[in-house]
């Protein structure tokens, strides 16, 4: 009991030092993300930067000709989520970069439940799969504390997509999501399923 007692005083104490800005971000978040935020109540606000700048990135990378402009399971969802972890690294360690990539995730899983929609659709386990497996690469193409120019970070991170070490979700030319037999899969069979038959593909797949 003493134990929870004085984890609730420290946990308080950090939060007080929030600004009403900081605390209005923080009722917003998910139960998942305010876990973490009170777990890493040091780190939280520099996180908050980073991903902000992380979606700035991608946003500007979504409309330029470097990938595919596919922000729902495509190179530029790899982008988002690689260069995310990359620069979250570099700020606030691996471990505490991994866990809240893993946090985000476990978000998803709720929204999926509240059939709510992500990127424009409703997030799935195959989807989940692909950012956990983009988050590791984008941890393993920066170190901490090395401040590596974001410049130098997209160049890995795209460098990366181009040579296939990131994971997107298998579509044809119409955007219609394949089984790996080149199936169409129908949008009505996806509907409030987190399993499905969607299929991973290395990042230099071509339609």
């Amino acid at each position: 009991m003493l134990q929870k007692i004085l984890l609730l005083v420290f946990l308080l104490l950090s939060i007080s030092s929030y600004t009403q800005s900081n605390w209005q971000e923080f009722k917003k978040l998910s139960s998942p993300k305010k876990k973490w935020v009170l777990l890493h109540p040091f780190k939280a606000k520099q996180a908050l930067i980073v991903s902000r700048e992380a979606l700035r990135v991608s946003d500007s990378i979504r409309v330029s000709p470097l990938l595919d402009g596919d922000y729902s399971g495509g190179k530029v969802d790899a982008f988002r989520h690689a260069f995310w972890m990359a620069l979250l690294q570099q700020e606030i360690g691996k471990k505490a970069a991994r866990s809240l990539g893993r946090v985000h995730e476990k978000e998803n899983y709720q929204t999926f439940k509240k059939q709510q929609l992500e990127d424009g659709v409703v997030p799935d386990e195959i989807s989940s799969e692909m950012d956990l497996f983009n988050n590791e690469i984008g941890l393993s193409l920066s170190e901490e504390g090395n401040n590596l120019p974001k410049s130098g970070l997209i160049y890995r991170v795209i460098n990366a997509i181009d040579q296939g070490k990131l994971k997107i979700i298998k579509k044809d030319e119409k955007g219609n999501f394949l089984t790996c037999d080149d199936k169409i899969i129908s949008k009505d069979s996806l509907k409030g399923k987190w399993k499905n038959n969607k299929c991973l593909v290395n990042s230099n797949y071509n339609q």
